[in-house]
């Protein structure tokens, strides 16, 4: 009586964990077919810690195959490959395409990696304004805001003004050197002495004899 119990009680058990085994087991398909990669994952690494059964490594290589995980999924399915029984020929040549996919993104990552970052693009250099020849200037625009040129009379934005000659260092008025006004008196000087001895003797007339008349 008491062995009946116990083959009983056995009995259920490994009902209750086999229903329970299938409900995790459609949550997974559920989450792997909804894109969540990581919860499938994370349900099927519990499920093969649960039973070792050898079919979820294979869940296991398939999940970290989409999350390009190459490393990790080429190990679950190479597992797989030496866990399982009853593996056919069909499945195996599967098995191992998945494998050489994985390979094949781990090299192309690993390229990525070593690839030196873009360089940016050089930011052309502007074009530097040509200077003005000798004696002009490149005048700014309104250069007298005071007065408002005629429409035909603005003067351009960039327009060449002619600059007045520099004086001369050291140049001074002629009316300010000394021998302007020595040559002016001397001048002066003359014309008085001049006017003078005119005056004098030019305009008087000679002393006539008695009777005569001197013109």
């Amino acid at each position: 009586m008491l062995g009946a119990v116990l083959v009983m009680v056995l009995a259920l058990a490994g009902a209750a964990h086999a229903a329970g085994t299938s409900k995790s087991e459609k949550k997974a398909i559920q989450s792997f077919a909804a894109g969540r990669y990581d919860e499938a994952l994370e349900i099927y690494a519990n499920l093969y810690a649960d039973t070792l059964n050898p079919v979820y490594l294979r869940n296991i290589g398939r999940c970290q195959q989409k999350l390009k995980q190459p490393d990790k999924a080429i190990e679950s399915f190479h597992d797989y490959l030496q866990k399982g029984k009853n593996i056919s020929a069909d499945e195996k040549a599967e098995i191992n395409g998945y494998i050489k996919e994985m390979e094949t993104l781990r090299d192309e990552q690993a390229r990525q990696q070593q690839a030196p970052p873009p360089v940016p693009p050089v930011q052309p250099i502007p074009a530097q304004p040509e200077a003005p020849p000798p004696g002009y200037t490149t005048a700014p625009p309104q250069a007298y805001p005071t007065v408002t040129p005629g429409p035909d009379q603005q003067q351009p934005a960039g327009a060449l003004v002619a600059q007045p000659a520099p004086a001369e260092a050291g140049s001074q008025p002629v009316y300010t050197k000394w021998w302007f006004w020595t040559i002016i008196g001397a001048v002066v000087v003359g014309g008085v002495v001049t006017a003078v001895a005119l005056s004098s003797g030019g305009t008087s007339k000679p002393t006539c004899p008695m009777g005569t008349v001197c013109l």
